[in-house]
């Protein structure tokens, strides 16, 4: 069904324009098909020669796409000849000199151009590579789309060039600011591969990869692996690290530089070949817009085939408990009091928010499912009201999967820190498990809320770590330097963040910083890698899993007597699979000393340490 206006008289303009329809809050809000990073023959690295830009029209359309952007390298010059291609059929038509065959033209365009919302705008080549998508209103000019190109420093003699390589242009942060002023939409593109400014496969994270995926400026990120659960960018990117405390929406789009898939290299995709679903009440700039910059991450999607809908529940129940979610295929637990999911509420509260399940347990078999979700939910709504303070707003709505129905609690990163139940139980999510927090963890959640910083052993710890920085780094570049040279990037060299020395240490797991013999017994400090909490008085008896687990390995199987695998300073200890993931034992050489962190899961392992992966 088309959702566009179509013409009713010969002077109505002919160029594709926002969709309309009915007003937004009398239509049904539905998932929108798009593909926000399409290239034209304007892109001079386009594959197929003698495509017309009426082809690509058609192939957007067969595709069943119905919201796309142009965004062909450094110009706009796809935009354009779009434009006056269909501003001079549409004034021959005025004049009453169309030939038939024109007329059919035009015709087929209105057509198309009725069914799919067209977004103009460009991918930037920012400063040392980085690409950047910028996406603007239907109604914008083209004339405008230049002057922004311009204050990006692409040269003048370039912008119908279509090229990647504009020479030394605008830094990333600076070119998302440029574009948002501009009333731009800024998407930074396939951040996990070549180009990308979350820098994968460079030896180190640290501030510049930070800054680069988490400015405000930046509306979401683009990834090639969004179908992909378990390893995927955007669980990198939820939320759930200290240093990446802001949740990104993460899309995914063909990059398409021809109209179908390569034959001869599947990985040069055709157009709407990866594509992203969008839950909006119109398909609109402005509803794509609003989408982005707010909170609702459920209303994003990857676009799978009729036949293969994607179904949230099924890759969330693969992934399994985690920091951020959790799983009860009951609602009752022995007490009868729902005890088990308001404690994973207070703990989540407590850590980085997170999602809570009712109704269906880990893993790919069946779900059994809730009769009368409802009914649940108000109980649940008034144990929380009742039982937790301080207050928190958490929200609720109901899934379906293998026709089961599947309670969702969503439960935000608690503004008044800590969280208790029944005014004296503060619990903590420790990975996939929630606790009762010890005394030390309860003192830390209290100076997180009120702004402290982490104790001074802890930064002096991390000082030693940034002393040995320059052996992880195989080549250091001065991007300040590099930059006010207008130099281009070195092929296969890293960059050294202006703000300071990266993070080198793991961002999951544990370390043993200290031990104390007590009446024989020893006691542990333990830090938690994820926020820097340190606990005393840990006992191998008392511990935790994750904690027992590293004191056993630090008490019978030290990394000194280990044969410890060692690429520059970093090195691999032990490896093995343990609660349904597989978990890693690493090393950071200091001088004669070796710091080991323990438990290391994937998320963890960025920088230096993804060196040591395996599948």
């Amino acid at each position: 069904m088309s959702r566009r206006r179509k013409s009713n008289s010969s002077s109505q303009p002919a160029q594709p324009q926002q969709a309309s329809g009915k007003p937004p809050q009398q239509q049904q809000r539905k998932w929108y098909k798009a593909d926000l990073h399409l290239h034209t023959p304007a892109s001079r690295d386009y594959e197929q020669p003698g495509v017309t830009y009426l082809d690509w029209l058609r192939k957007v359309v067969e595709r069943g796409l119905e919201i796309v952007a142009i965004t062909d390298h450094n110009t706009v010059a796809g935009v354009g000849a779009i434009r006056q291609e269909l501003e001079w059929l549409t004034r021959l038509e005025e004049q009453g000199r169309l030939q038939p065959h024109e007329q059919q033209r035009l015709d087929e365009w209105r057509e198309l151009g009725n069914k799919v919302v067209v977004l103009p705008g460009f991918e930037f080549t920012a400063t040392f590579g980085f690409h950047i998508l910028a996406i603007f209103p239907p109604d914008t000019s083209s004339r405008h789309l230049e002057h922004v190109l311009l204050d990006l420093k692409v040269p003048p003699h370039k912008l119908d060039d279509g090229s990647t390589e504009t020479g030394a242009t605008t830094e990333v942060l600076a070119a998302y600011r440029i574009i948002r002023e501009a009333g731009g939409l800024v998407i930074a593109a396939h951040v996990n591969s070549t180009h990308g400014v979350a820098m994968r496969n460079f030896p180190f994270g640290g501030q510049t990869k930070i800054a680069y995926t988490q400015d405000p400026n930046l509306d979401a990120m683009e990834v090639t692996d969004l179908d992909r659960s378990g390893r995927s960018t955007a669980r990198f990117f939820n939320g759930s690290k200290p240093e990446y405390s802001r949740r990104m929406f993460c899309i995914q789009g063909s990059d398409a530089h021809r109209l179908d898939t390569d034959p001869r290299n599947p990985k040069r995709l055709g157009i709407g070949e990866r594509a992203t679903e969008l839950l909006l009440d119109e398909p609109t700039f402005a509803a794509l817009t609003g989408l982005l910059r707010s909170k609702n991450f459920d209303r994003v999607r990857p676009a799978r085939p009729a036949d293969k809908p994607f179904d949230a529940l099924e890759v969330v129940r693969e992934e399994g408990n985690s920091l951020m979610q959790s799983f009860h295929e009951s609602a009752t637990d022995r007490s009868g009091k729902f005890s088990n999911i308001l404690g994973d509420i207070c703990a989540m509260a407590n850590s980085a928010g997170g999602v809570v399940y009712v109704g269906c347990r880990t893993g790919k078999g069946k779900i059994k499912g809730l009769a009368n979700p409802a009914q649940l939910e108000q109980q649940l709504r008034a144990e929380v009201e009742g039982r937790m303070t301080p207050r928190l707003d958490i929200r609720f709505d109901v899934m379906q999967s293998q026709n089961a129905k599947v309670l969702r609690i969503q439960v935000p990163k608690g503004a008044d820190l800590p969280y208790a139940l029944d005014g004296n139980k503060f619990y903590v999510r420790d990975e996939a498990e929630t606790s009762l927090a010890v005394r030390d963890e309860i003192v830390a959640l209290v100076k997180e809320a009120l702004g402290f910083e982490h104790a001074p052993e802890i930064e002096e710890a991390d000082a030693a770590a940034e002393a040995v920085a320059d052996d992880l780094v195989v080549e250091v570049v001065d991007m300040a330097e590099m930059a006010a040279l207008g130099a281009a990037m070195p092929a296969g060299a890293p960059l050294q963040p202006v703000e300071g020395a990266p993070f080198y240490l793991p961002m999951v797991g544990v370390e043993i910083v200290g031990v104390e013999q007590r009446n024989g017994l020893p006691h542990y400090t333990i830090r938690d890698l994820r926020n820097g909490h340190v606990v005393n008085n840990v006992t191998r008896k008392g511990a935790r899993k994750l904690w027992s687990y590293a004191i056993q390995q630090y008490e019978d199987q030290p990394a000194a007597r280990r044969a410890i695998e060692w690429r520059g300073n970093a090195g691999l200890v032990y490896a093995e699979k343990r609660a349904g993931k597989l978990r890693y034992d690493l090393a950071l050489r200091e001088g004669d000393a070796i710091r080991v962190f323990y438990g290391v899961t994937e998320d963890g392992m960025d920088g230096p340490w993804a060196q040591f992966l395996q599948e």
